[in-house]
């Protein structure tokens, strides 16, 4: 079942979105990196707006782009009135490497499978 589009995303980065959804990444982590497929920088509440997931979705998820070393945070202060920095997006890494990396990672989990299927068949 396809879900639905959120409105502030292209047709492009929501097939970005649905074809990582089907190798596995979770949902949060897919629309915050097709929010970030174009390479520019991009707030969190722009990010939160065209994907329509909630604050704390996409802190989780870019606690995961940054973990993999794929996304540069970068801290602005706001011009007028208080309040925390903005906090500003940016994939330091092309999507192309990302979709490698993910395929390097299924390749590794598909030969642990088909080994150890070839293991049981031994035993069987």
């Amino acid at each position: 079942m396809r879900e639905k589009k959120p409105s502030g995303m292209s047709e492009k980065e929501y097939e970005i979105v649905e074809l990582l959804r089907k190798l596995d990444i979770n949902r949060p982590v897919a629309l915050t990196l097709a929010c970030l497929s174009s390479g520019e920088e991009i707030t969190s509440r722009e990010i939160e707006k065209n994907s329509s997931l909630r604050q704390p979705e996409v802190s989780i998820a870019m606690r995961y782009l940054k973990d993999n070393n794929w996304v540069d945070i970068r801290e602005e202060k706001k011009t007028e009135g208080k309040g925390r920095p903005v906090k500003l997006y940016r994939l330091i890494t092309p999507l192309e490497e990302i979709v490698h990396s993910i395929e390097q990672r299924i390749i590794l989990e598909s030969r642990s499978v088909l080994n150890n299927i070839e293991k049981l068949k031994r035993l069987a």
